[in-house]
């Protein structure tokens, strides 16, 4: 077995592991999400966490970690006998992101129920983690049934299973570390308020604590166990700090002056619902818990509000979460009283920079991100580009207006996709449709068809038992339809014929309202633009639509249209992507007016453009921005080539034309 990083040994991260300590003094605080770019710690300090909690006692053999002084009563291996326990460390289990259903809540023992004709449950992962660590790397990219199963036990303390003929119900009580990182996709706002606290990470910028990094995890892949040996005395003392807070947690007062505070400033940044002033409480108090204090303060209230209110405050849909502490401290001054106003040089804590320490805030992200940077300039060849005649010169990027809820556009047929919410597919989960002979591996079985396959052959098979004797050629497999997430890729036009500023605005919030719509629906997105001479992506296809908003605000516009290099370079981003995800199926929007200029026979060369994704069966719809009393039809024209769909700004609205058809291939004539 390896040994684990030791977390007194993670260089920096002030916050992160504050906020990973104050959850193991009091897991009533909630659970943590760490955010952050990759390589810096996440998963390291998370594992490393479970080597300080504290040992918990379990009645020995019971595979559900009941408590031996309060035992489940509903525990499936009750009831337990008294004097019958033991202790061990407290587990941190895994769920990985691929996970299947049964892994997490547990089923019914196939094996057993056919071969000895008995019902058995076979625990899954919630039951390991009760009373310990449920940990979920890149918890943002976890299937969507998984999150509900995690959102009904984190709710109500227990996992409920019934299926199969199984009735199971037994305690779940864990602490939910999460990590992601923000630039493959955000999590469902139900999922994200479960976390107590959240976290932004980042890595240092100075050179010397970077140097430091290095030369420890040099020195701990060297030597894991010497490595751990020369932190043992450190590792030592925080566990018995932790030990210490929460036998200090109980005495803890929490006076109405801070509790004012805490309500104070929920309501000031708009949070919904009660549980932020819960959470805040609750981490106030394991604050000065931890510092040796049965007082809460201002501070603690302070720190609580970075912790706990970031993840929670009303936002527009892509902005990043944060805080405004200059009106949190507003806040805090304005309603303090005479127990919540305190602080001072007289704080006992010994080390507040130590480790797990509350000194240092996060460091401000000033850094600008290079990629946004980069969607803000034109690329080579296009800048300082002297404009043909007649094209109109680069404009500023235009703001875009504000993003409704849009129309439902999803592609026809039946896919075999990632799992995700705008089109049907057959899927690992989802409702079951029937059952087949299995092709390969058996994944779900078809209980009900399998022994119903099985049946007639019992006498001839010589049964005498109460088992059923089950062969290869009787398992079914069961079919399932769900919806998957598909790749939606934008096209969009950024030539002069868009460039006026009210007719840029309105397209840009348009896209906005869709890539919404591709969030909420798990899609991945693309963006590429074309104007003057050439197109461009200016986002490769990715989970992060936060990106591809950033990437569409600073959009600049102005040139010609060159319509046929757009629809090429849409054509070869997924000729690429359908080699590295086969399975997931395209949905190509061209937001355009449907003009083409620039170049010999423009209007032409876009045509056979088009019939490039009709041949190949690509749904496609075109978001029609012509303007004016006068239109040319340019933009239906174009659907007609690609084989999709044309339909106008003002059609996206959800609200608008009823009967809009969802299936946007569905008027499709037949070649």
């Amino acid at each position: 077995m390896s040994t684990p990083f030791p977390f007194t040994a993670v260089v920096g991260q002030d916050d992160l592991r504050l906020a990973l300590l104050l959850n193991a003094v009091s897991p009533a605080v909630g659970g943590v999400l760490v955010r952050g770019e990759k390589g810096t710690a996440k998963s390291t300090a998370v594992r490393a966490l479970s080597a300080l909690m504290p040992e918990v006692d379990v009645v020995s053999g019971c595979r559900f970690s009941c408590d031996p002084h309060s035992p489940d009563p509903g525990c499936p291996d009750g009831p337990h006998e008294p004097g019958a326990s033991g202790s061990r460390p407290a587990r941190m289990v895994e769920l990985p992101v691929g996970a299947s259903e049964d892994r997490l809540v547990g089923a019914l023992d196939i094996e057993r129920a056919l071969a000895e004709g008995v019902k058995a449950f076979e625990p899954g992962l919630l039951a390991d983690a009760h009373r310990g660590i449920l940990y979920v790397d890149e918890v943002n990219l976890l299937h969507d049934h998984l999150v509900d199963l995690l959102l009904d036990a984190a709710a109500m303390g227990a996992s409920y299973v019934e299926r199969e003929g199984v009735s199971v119900r037994h305690a779940s009580k864990f602490l939910l570390v999460g990590t992601m990182n923000p630039e493959e996709g955000e999590l469902r706002p139900q999922l994200l308020d479960r976390f107590g606290l959240t976290v932004e990470v980042s890595a240092s910028r100075e050179p010397d604590q970077r140097v430091e990094v290095v030369r420890r995890r040099l020195a701990h892949d060297d030597d894991p166990a010497g490595f751990a040996a020369r932190w043992a005395d450190e590792e030592a003392a925080v566990r018995a700090r932790i030990v210490a807070a929460r036998e200090l947690l109980p005495s803890v007062r929490l006076g109405d002056g801070a509790l004012r505070q805490i309500a104070a400033t929920c309501a000031a940044f708009e949070v919904d619902g009660m549980r932020a002033d819960i959470v805040m409480a609750r981490t106030a108090t394991a604050l000065a818990a931890w510092a040796g204090r049965t007082d809460v303060l201002a501070e603690d209230v302070r720190q609580a509000a970075l912790l706990a209110l970031p993840h929670r405050r009303r936002r527009n849909p892509f902005d990043a979460p944060g805080l405004d502490e200059d009106k949190l401290d507003e806040t805090l001054e304005e309603f303090g009283g005479p127990d919540g106003d305190g602080g001072g040089d007289d704080d006992p804590d010994p080390d507040p920079d130590g480790p797990g320490g509350p000194g240092g805030q996060p460091e401000p992200d000033d850094a600008p991100q290079g990629d946004g940077d980069a969607a803000a300039r034109p690329e080579a060849g296009e800048s300082g580009e002297a404009q043909p005649s007649g094209g109109a010169g680069e404009q500023s990027p235009a703001r875009a207006a504000e993003p409704f809820r849009a129309k439902v556009l999803s592609v026809p047929g039946l896919g075999e996709g990632a799992a995700g919410r705008r089109s049907r597919a057959r899927t690992e989960h989802g409702r079951t449709t029937g059952a087949r002979r299995p092709q390969g591996a058996l994944t779900k079985l078809h209980l009900a068809a399998t022994v119903q396959a099985a049946a007639p052959h019992q006498r001839a098979r010589g049964r005498s038992g109460p088992g059923l004797v089950v062969r290869r050629d009787d398992l079914r497999q069961a079919t399932r339809e769900g919806r998957e997430g598909n790749l939606v890729l934008f096209v969009v036009d950024a030539s002069g014929s868009m460039a006026a500023r009210q007719r840029m605005s309105a397209v840009k919030g348009a896209v906005l309202s869709l890539l919404l719509d591709a969030y909420q629906r798990r899609d991945k997105v693309g963006l590429v633009t074309f104007r003057g001479s050439a197109a461009d992506v200016a986002l490769p296809p990715t989970s992060s639509v936060d990106a591809a908003a950033a990437r569409l605000e600073s959009l600049p516009t102005g040139g010609r249209t060159p319509l046929a290099a757009g629809l090429l370079r849409a054509h070869e981003v997924l000729r690429v992507e359908r080699l590295r995800d086969p399975a997931r199926r395209a949905l190509v929007v061209v937001v355009t007016d449907g003009r083409a200029t620039g170049g010999p026979e423009p209007v032409a060369l876009a045509g056979r453009a088009a019939r490039l994704f009709a041949a190949e069966g690509v749904a496609s719809v075109v978001v029609d921005c012509e303007s004016g009393p006068v239109r040319l039809g340019l933009a239906g024209r174009l659907a007609g080539e690609l084989g999709g769909t044309a339909v106008t700004l003002d059609e996206l609205r959800a609200d608008s034309i009823a009967g809009l058809v969802k299936d946007v291939q569905g008027n499709r004539r037949a070649a």
